[in-house]
């Protein structure tokens, strides 16, 4: 029904580094789930996380920039999306389908998809993990699942957070010493 937007903003926190943005796209027909999946992102984010909610599979693909599975443009997803959390269990469009459909799109970086459900079944996590989730979270959901997110975001999808105490552009960090920025822009990323 509705399509929410909500940014948590402030000034950076200690340490001097940059903090970096993750939009992360919440799919769930429960309101009830949506604003405790929304409030755990935004509490324990650190203020990284920018949520969209919308309350289907279908406006998640109408905010991907999908219609009827396919991409309108080349650059279709403007808002582009770091990460999806969606439920599995939901009318019309299931959340199987809306990972099917987002891992058959050839968008230029692709879009990690985490799965969440209230309901335990190894067929159904197989199921998905098998189509390219990047991992299935059982309901309800804690602090410490919120917080992996950020291991599956792309380093090409973080921009930097507006508020932010220090920002410098990244061809200007390389220039200043090399292996302080391999180490700065690897350190958020989990290496399998």
């Amino acid at each position: 029904m509705e399509e929410r937007k909500e940014v948590e903003e402030g000034g950076g926190g200690g340490g001097g580094e940059e903090e970096m943005e993750l939009r992360v796209l919440v799919v769930d027909d429960s309101p009830v789930d949506r604003r405790i999946v929304e409030g755990l992102l935004k509490r324990s984010g650190e203020g990284i996380f920018e949520v969209i909610s919308v309350d289907s599979g279908k406006k998640a693909m109408e905010v991907l920039g999908l219609n009827e599975g396919k991409a309108e443009s080349p650059t279709a997803n403007e808002r582009k999306i770091d990460i999806i959390l969606t439920d599995y269990c939901m009318p019309e469009m299931t959340g199987y389908d809306l990972l099917k459909a987002v891992k058959e799109q050839s968008f230029p970086k692709p879009i990690p998809v985490v799965i969440m459900s209230s309901e335990n079944e190894p067929q159904r996590i197989s199921r998905c993990q098998a189509v390219g989730a990047e991992e299935f979270i059982l309901k309800p959901l804690q602090t410490k699942d919120v917080l992996r997110l950020k291991n599956y975001a792309r380093p090409t999808a973080l921009t930097p957070k507006t508020g932010t105490k220090r920002k410098m552009p990244l061809d200007l960090l390389a220039e200043t010493n090399g292996s302080e920025t391999r180490s700065r822009l690897s350190a958020g990323v989990a290496v399998a």
